[in-house]
């Protein structure tokens, strides 16, 4: 057999040699012979796309210009040459001309960017006066020259857009001024200029009568409503309700807020500007989702904690409920009120409940876990950007076949996706934060809004998918859901230690774990830290990528901007704050998009780290996330810990801080040195120690919490509102 086998080896390369050898002293005669004798060959022409990008300076202006040449087949020995010219970076003043230009040059993306973004760096009243004075000094000799003609029908594309998609900019200048001198500069000679026209005043008009008449358009709506009877609320009748009941009422909720959101609202530059003096009304649209998000998170809390007289099995049903009203939440591919859901079941008042936990279904207990995982802020968040990234416009969540047949058969209708909110204004926010808004020569940073246009694109295209959506109205579940009173965060803890006392275990073996990541440039370690292509839904495109390698430099999760404080109660009574913790298997979540200070913060530098800090409190383990850089001593980090734990800062001199090693081991931090470089990178984790003693639970300082997400921050101390 092996004789054989060596023989046809032998045979095959003798036959692969002489085909060789046929083949290279053969095929070139033939080939020759038949290009001499036919009139007709053929060729195979691989066209070559070479692409050139520099960048041109202009007064006023920096543009990167890309030059495409393609050349051409044999019969055509020129080549085509493209260019395209698209703004780096500029004046106010450029930036808006080139609004009016951006087509002819190639830059057919400009007039959407920039009218999504402009209010990072300028205001309507000014982009309209720049625009004024260019239309009283059009280009061209006369009305029928080219020029003006080309430049006519870029004004009505610029208007019409700006018209159409953000009509609220125009019916929020107070003034009717501008829209008065504006009108008649528009092109003569057009019926889209003619159809402006008459949009520009009837809008002028609106205004006027608004001067004439404040109070007949003062929003009615706006007015509080009375809050809740307590006495009349009755959690458990939230059990007589049906899961895809629950679930279809909450959908219809926050899918007619979140087609109503208005993108640019979630700019990091306008909401970290929220809470300033005379800026109360900014962002109203992501507000009304963070109410949204927090009265749901209250309904569960109140709902599971307030009926104290339960026995561990019956509040377990409780918790069976909302665990069947995510899964529900999840088919119709609600997002936000599933994270609101599960991060309610995952705070510390429900999260102690031990008895209750050992009584719930172990099934339920399963598809609870497999929900919670969506969010893991493991990889930036990869698997809820996947989520979005599959089922973003499908018509049906991707479920297995068993759920997906069982929801199917109830309603044929599509489902658009409302996603979690926090998740964007993160992208936006850390992109604030991490990219310059002007460059060195004090030009605008257009690029930097391009980035960001790109999210919003994100936001703009599920908005589409939820505008057909069609929902039945249930009267007696919406009766319930408002009747649900607020609970405060110390009743929620004191209703959850009558249910199981305080010395009692903890329920699971993973301690619930916060972590409240601080940061407003990336600079500060006593700032806020906020809270994320080419193509939509391209999560590999260059905004994801510098997103994720930013997110690995900072050595922290990826910050989550709906905000939550789950400690255990301090001796004051304060406001709850019912915003997610973030379902990881720690249960861990990052939070608060505070205020941004300026690039040039004394001792601001690229090192830097985040660290997590924990005093023992009651019940267990609470930790705050720090911002420290290379310029940060011990005092100042612990007293920055100790305001982020409600104890008094100005008794830092009295707590060391120690690093929790590997193993057990502890690394006390010199009490006057560097923490960045006294600190070993082995671990994040440190702990806040009064000096000659056990970890303390110290006196809180006076303060309010937040109950909304992003935590709202002020200087000094947190002045925060509940439910805003």
């Amino acid at each position: 057999m092996k004789r054989e086998g060596e023989n046809g080896r032998n045979v095959h390369g003798f036959i692969l040699k002489i085909s060789r050898k046929l083949k290279d002293s053969y095929l070139p005669v033939l080939a020759r012979d038949e290009a001499e004798s036919s009139p007709m060959k053929t060729t195979w022409y691989c066209p070559l796309d070479l692409s050139t990008v520099v960048e041109e300076e202009e007064e006023g202006v920096v543009y990167t210009v890309v030059v495409k040449q393609q050349h051409a087949g044999p019969n055509s020995p020129v080549s085509n040459v493209s260019r395209s010219q698209c703004v780096k970076a500029g004046t106010e003043e450029k930036l808006v001309l080139h609004l009016l230009h951006s087509f002819s040059l190639g830059d057919s993306s400009f007039i959407s960017i920039f009218l999504s973004t402009y209010r990072s760096f300028t205001s309507t009243e000014r982009v309209l006066d720049i625009l004024i004075d260019r239309l009283e000094n059009p280009p061209g000799d006369s009305e029928r020259s080219q020029t003006r003609q080309s430049f006519n029908k870029a004004v009505c594309t610029v208007f019409s857009t700006w018209l159409s998609e953000y009509p609220e900019d125009f019916r929020n200048l107070g003034d009717p001024s501008r829209l008065l001198r504006l009108a008649p500069l528009l092109p003569q000679d057009s019926s889209s200029a003619a159809d402006l026209r008459a949009r520009l005043l009837r809008t002028a008009e609106e205004l006027s009568e608004r001067a004439l008449l404040p109070d007949k358009h003062i929003d009615q709506s706006s007015s509080s409503s009375p809050p809740p009877d307590p006495s009349k609320f009755e959690p458990t009748s939230v059990l007589g309700f049906l899961a895809p009941v629950i679930a279809e009422q909450l959908t219809k909720i926050e899918t007619e807020l979140f087609v109503r959101l208005v993108p640019y609202h979630c700019l990091g530059s306008l909401w970290s500007q929220r809470d300033k003096k005379g800026r109360e009304g900014v962002c109203w649209s992501v507000r009304a989702t963070v109410r949204q998000f927090n009265k749901l998170a209250n309904a569960v809390l109140a709902s599971c904690l307030w009926p104290t007289k339960l026995r561990s099995q019956q509040r377990a049903r409780l918790l069976e409920k909302w665990i069947s009203v995510a899964e529900e939440c999840r088919a119709r591919k609600n997002f936000s009120s599933l994270y609101a859901v599960v991060s309610a079941l995952q705070s510390n008042p429900i999260h102690r409940l031990r008895r209750t936990w050992q009584e719930t279904d172990r099934e339920a207990l399963r598809r609870y876990e497999e929900l919670a995982e969506i969010f893991s802020d493991k990889d930036n968040y990869s698997q809820s950007r996947e989520l979005l990234k599959e089922e973003g416009t499908s018509k049906f969540a991707n479920l297995d076949n068993r759920i997906n047949n069982r929801h199917h058969s109830s309603r044929s209708n599509a489902q658009g996706t409302v996603p979690y909110l926090g998740i964007f204004l993160t992208d936006l926010t850390m992109l604030d934060t991490a990219v310059k808004d002007r460059l060195d020569n004090g030009y605008i940073n257009f690029d930097k809004r391009r980035r960001e246009f790109e999210v919003l694109a994100q936001i703009r295209l599920l908005q589409s998918s939820c505008k057909n959506c069609v929902f039945d109205c249930d009267e007696a579940f919406l009766q319930w859901y408002h009747s649900v009173p607020t609970l405060t965060e110390e009743q929620s803890y004191r209703l959850s230690n009558e249910i199981e006392a305080p010395s009692d275990p903890s329920p699971r073996s993973l301690m619930p774990t916060v972590i409240i990541t601080q940061c407003s440039d990336l600079s500060s370690s006593r700032t806020s830290l906020a809270g994320d292509g080419d193509s939509l839904f391209d999560f590999h495109s260059p905004v994801n990528n510098f997103l994720s390698k930013l997110t690995k430099h900072m050595r922290s999760p990826s910050v989550s901007c709906l905000d939550v404080d789950t400690s255990p109660p301090t001796n004051e009574s304060t406001p709850v704050a019912l915003t997610p913790t973030t379902p990881t298997k720690t249960h861990r979540r990052s939070a608060s998009c505070g205020n941004n200070l300026p690039s040039n913060v004394p001792g601001s530098g690229p090192d830097m780290r985040i660290i997590r800090i924990r005093m023992d409190l009651q019940d267990g383990n609470l930790y705050r996330s720090i911002l420290v850089t290379s310029n940060d001593k011990t005092p100042a980090v612990i007293s920055s810990a100790l305001e982020k734990h409600n104890q008094d800062p100005t008794q830092a001199s009295r707590y060391e801080l120690i690093q929790l090693l590997p193993e057990g081991k502890e690394l006390v931090i010199p009490a006057t040195g560097n923490v960045f470089y006294a600190m070993t990178s082995s671990s994040v984790d440190f702990l806040l120690r009064r000096k000659g003693g056990n970890t303390p639970v110290g006196s809180p300082i006076t303060t309010e919490t937040s109950a909304t997400f992003p935590r709202i921050k002020a200087k000094g101390r947190r002045l925060v509102r509940t439910l805003f």
